[in-house]
């Protein structure tokens, strides 16, 4: 067999050893240390965003921004249904519950139009809030999540929440580098969220981020993942917080990451086109539908087909690893109990026939050409 090429690996190519052997250098390898708050200042310049504050990963980023805008027990958040498991893993631990909507078949995001039907047909507004029909529950917020980088029919999701006055919070997890027009992924919503995890395009083996525009949010995002300490020397907290922080020894390997994010990006992007040039008429495969005015991180590239089981297996066969998607959150036994909406099903139809296939940024031509080789040795068998 050749060398194994993986799906999604980081790349330490920059001043990752340097920085991190500062930290060693210095002792200030925990929660405090000038790594943090440079990370944080890159984030925020990069998207555009006036703040930005680091978490010890993604998960822990969308649990406080939930909590920062109020969601709580009872209550019900809106979300798609296709996502990693930790959106609504999220959800539940503030104590409210997930209201799944479909997917649109094209683009995978979660259904505007779909999510527009459910607000209008099975909420109701009362006194400025809007509330589920079935049980009087409040719908607290709608969380959008930008699948594989793709950004979507956002503009539309916003005006939703305008519309209903529901809080949006974007899970941008994946979309670092996505930007629709000169607006970048998590800027859309109040507060927008981040993952540095070891298969995302920059990565400090795991990390997170909270990004907006508000003062309050930001300063609550800091005390809250601080453990709400108001008072260093006699420890004293002022309510419920969160030991969330990002250590000074893993921001410097984000400050070093993003140090390359341009050449990452554009690395992916390249990645993306190829597959797209190379891959398109070979048997049933299709691709992610991306309108025009998004500039697409290229994530984890991600094709579809009938034969998604059987490529797979092959694929992994001859040293390329590839997976499914992820199974979507209705499916899943903690889940089955919440509401579905739902019209065609496309978030089982999506994860039944799409495979994610090797895209890191290090991955070379010579890399490329063998995966597409390999993918049509498999369908002109």
């Amino acid at each position: 067999m050749s060398d194994v090429i993986p799906l999604s690996v980081p790349v330490l190519e920059g001043n990752e050893w340097k920085y991190v052997k500062d930290c060693l250098d210095s002792g200030w390898i925990s929660s405090a240390g000038a790594y943090v708050n440079k990370f944080e200042e890159q984030l925020a310049e990069y998207t555009g965003a006036k703040y930005a504050v680091a978490t010890v990963n993604g998960t822990a980023a969308i649990h406080l921004a939930l909590k920062i805008v109020g969601v709580t027990y009872g209550e019900c958040v809106i979300m798609p249904s296709l996502t990693f498991v930790a959106t609504a893993n999220a959800i539940s631990y503030t104590g409210a519950e997930p209201i799944f909507i479909d997917s649109n078949k094209d683009d995978w995001q979660i259904d505007s139009k779909l999510l527009e039907k459910y607000l209008k047909e099975e909420c109701y507004m009362k006194d400025g809030s809007c509330f589920r029909i079935r049980d009087n529950k409040r719908i607290a917020a709608i969380m959008p999540v930008h699948v594989q980088g793709n950004i979507g029919d956002i503009d539309r999701i916003v005006s939703l929440g305008d519309e209903y006055n529901i809080t949006l919070v974007e899970d941008s997890a994946e979309a670092l580098g996505s930007f629709k027009g000169e607006v970048s992924a998590g800027r859309f919503a109040k507060i927008g969220c981040f993952s540095f995890n070891g298969n995302k395009i920059i990565s400090c083996g795991g990390g997170g981020m909270i990004i907006t525009d508000d003062e309050e949010i930001a300063k609550s995002a800091k005390h809250l993942s601080t453990t709400a300490k108001t008072d260093p020397m006699t420890y004293h907290h002022d309510e419920v917080g969160y030991n969330y922080r990002l250590v000074n020894v893993l921001a410097a390997l984000g400050v070093a990451q993003m140090e390359n994010i341009d050449k990452y990006v554009e690395r992916k992007k390249y990645i993306g086109d190829y597959y797209r040039k190379h891959l398109s008429g070979i048997g049933d495969i299709g691709f992610q539908k991306i309108d025009q005015e998004i500039s697409f991180n290229n994530w984890l590239f991600t094709i579809s087909t009938s034969k998604q089981n059987e490529l797979l297996n092959y694929l992994n066969s001859v040293g390329i690893i590839c997976r499914p998607f992820w199974m979507p959150m209705h499916l899943l036994p903690m889940y089955q109990k919440f509401e579905f909406y739902t019209i065609d099903s496309n978030a089982e139809k999506i994860h039944e026939t799409s495979l994610a296939i090797p895209c890191s940024v290090n991955l070379t031509d010579n890399q490329l050409a063998r995966i597409v080789q390999e993918i049509h040795n498999f369908f002109s068998e």
